[in-house]
């Protein structure tokens, strides 16, 4: 795939040179990239690299937390039933756990339901509802789901049940009627940070409850191992209170005594070392799809369960039922993910689309979302796949930097029987009969939103450097780097640019099936300069344009992050290649706009 490389701008390039003044003569490189990060003095530096607990919001900030903060007290006083009302992804199992334990450890009688998305669909349901109903329950709290379910929650007051919402998803325009909804991105909400997962919002209400029942809202932060897998997996922006709980909720899981069992269950079955989780990837790609994969091919109450385990005798034979199911995850995902690109294909040969609507009916529920980013990734155009269950037709869409999915479903309402989501990802439902509508409808929505260059992905490049400033400064500058951490969106790793580079010994691939790259570079115009290896996983395919750099002397361009790499006890940096060109073929940077982090 063709890459248009994008130089991140800065609103005040002036303050790239204050923090390198600040900051002890910090390189250039580093101090625009935090400028990118909206760092620009000292004591903000000093913020982003010590981010703490102290720099967390008062949860009493949120809109509703007030009054429910004080039912969840009058629950735990009177001692009440309560039912705690989740969703089957990784936010939603997680937020449910969190719920349920720290209500049990107040002496409440609570009980988990999680609705099941063949049988009940997303979000709050009768069944559930009757089910709180059923075992005499008088308040139901409603976790990473309920902020549009307007005629779910009338139910609720039907049935005699309180109500409260913890919800992160964009609202509408009216919000159910409930004793409280919470949710940062409600408009009328002046809470400072809006982009905490389900799983924090139910955190915040928990710090609340404590201070209501006159105990130390401290105690919340036992759950910052469930937080951290919730924040990562979910996909949430990694700035402001997110990096905190991301940042502290790590140095949790490294600790293994100071870890859930289900989780510490979880990682031996999964052969991962837990003192290695220091980024968000582990979590992304080891934990968060075991615990997905319950929702996806059983029951999402087998992940609550794991989470809730007192001991790590009784969680890993649950452990072990989710690492078959992640297996059996996989395989359905391969065929599914085979298919749907040969449909793409079909489809943008016969009409080429704007975004991509893809059916079949037979499709596994629970996978379609994992396809529909590959797809997305394939052929870089919003993508949404179709699949039948029972009268109707459900979906999940994902989208393309620029494109608003959201926004878009919302043109196709007409054809919809509801939807929901975030900026990139979202999920509808729909009559059998309205695919090929909705199919017209959603292409002539993302047309209205896409441009020509959107349909070029782009590397975001922090700073452009010559490659002897990491040689010449190299222990400070990983020693402030890798200070960056954790990254994720909003706060992506690092990319630098570097050009005038000359290949230094013979390119080659490596891996089982030469997948990936890897060469050495060194800056040609630094006579004895350093040599670095550079790794570019699945770039195997830009072999021959490293090649022809060596073999005819040609500098090349290279776009990469900065890590280090352990081989044999010895641990030396490492460049991660973004992407490669020949210089005198390369466009260069292009100039962009500013990004969030």
């Amino acid at each position: 795939m063709t890459y248009r490389w994008i130089l991140r701008s800065l609103d005040d390039a002036a303050v790239v040179s204050v923090l390198q003044e600040e900051l002890n003569g910090l390189p250039e490189a580093l101090a625009r990239a935090l400028a990118l990060r909206n760092v620009s003095s000292f004591e903000e530096a000093r913020h982003f690299f010590r981010a703490d607990r102290d720099a967390l919001h008062d949860p009493f900030l949120m809109k509703d937390m007030d009054v429910a903060a004080d039912r969840v007290s009058e629950a735990v006083e009177q001692g009440e039933t309560v039912l705690v009302y989740g969703d089957y992804d990784v936010d939603g199992t997680t937020a449910s756990a969190l719920m349920a334990d720290f209500l049990r450890s107040q002496g409440v009688d609570a009980h988990v339901f999680i609705p099941d998305r063949y049988e009940d669909g997303y979000g709050l349901g009768s069944r559930g509802l009757e089910g709180a109903r059923d075992l005499g329950a008088g308040l139901v709290i409603a976790l990473d789901c309920g902020i549009t379910a307007m005629d779910e929650a009338a139910y609720a007051h039907k049935l005699g049940l309180d109500l409260i919402i913890c919800d992160h998803h964009t609202p509408k325009a009216k919000l159910p009627e409930a004793v409280a909804v919470l949710d940062p991105k409600r408009t009328d909400c002046e809470y400072p940070f809006k982009e905490l997962s389900g799983c924090g919002v139910g955190f915040k209400l928990v710090q609340a409850t404590l201070e209501r029942l006159g105990q130390s809202p401290d105690a919340a932060f036992g759950y910052l191992d469930l937080l951290a897998v919730s924040t990562a997996s979910d996909i949430v922006p990694l700035y402001g209170e997110n990096r905190v709980l991301m940042a502290e909720g790590l140095r949790v899981l490294q600790e293994k005594e100071q870890v859930r069992p289900g989780l510490r269950a979880m990682a031996e079955t999964a052969d991962l070392d837990l003192a290695d989780v220091t980024s968000t990837g582990k979590i992304v790609f080891t934990i968060g799809p075991r615990i997905n994969a319950a929702g996806r091919m059983a029951q999402a109450d087998l992940a609550v369960d794991l989470l809730l385990a007192p001991d790590v005798d009784t969680a890993l034979p649950m452990a072990r039922e989710l690492e078959e199911l992640n297996r059996e995850r996989r395989e359905i995902n391969d065929q599914i993910e085979q298919e749907a690109i040969q449909k793409a294909e079909r489809h943008i040969t016969s009409r080429t689309p704007h975004g991509l609507v893809l059916y079949k009916p037979d499709w596994h529920l629970g996978i379609i979302g994992i396809v529909a980013s590959s797809v997305v990734e394939h052929f870089h155009k919003p993508a949404i796949l179709l699949a039948r269950n029972g009268d109707e037709v459900k979906g999940s869409a994902r989208s393309i930097s620029g494109v608003n999915v959201y926004d878009a479903l919302s043109d196709c309402e007409d054809v919809l029987t509801q939807f929901g989501g975030h900026d990139y990802a979202a999920g509808m439902s729909l009559p059998e009969d309205r695919v090929d509508a909705f199919r017209d409808a959603f292409d002539e929505a993302v047309g209205r939103r896409i441009t020509a260059e959107m349909l070029t992905p782009a590397i975001k490049v922090d700073a452009s450097m010559p490659l002897e400033i990491l040689g010449a400064h190299e222990d400070r500058f990983w020693a402030v780097l890798r200070q960056f951490g954790p990254h994720g969106p909003a706060n992506a790793t690092p990319v630098f640019h570097s050009d005038n580079l000359a290949v230094d010994g013979k390119p080659r691939t490596v891996g089982r099936d030469g997948n990936h790259l890897k060469f050495q570079v060194r800056d040609a115009a630094s006579d004895g300069g350093r040599s670095y290896d550079v790794i570019g996983f699945g770039m195997g395919n830009k072999l021959n344009v490293v090649r022809e750099g060596f073999d005819h002397n040609w500098p090349i361009e290279l776009l990469y992050s900065v890590e280090e790499n352990t081989w044999n006890g010895r641990t030396t940096l490492q460049l991660k290649c973004r992407d490669v060109r020949l210089q005198h073929k390369s466009d260069g940077l292009q100039r962009g706009e500013g990004v969030k982090g």
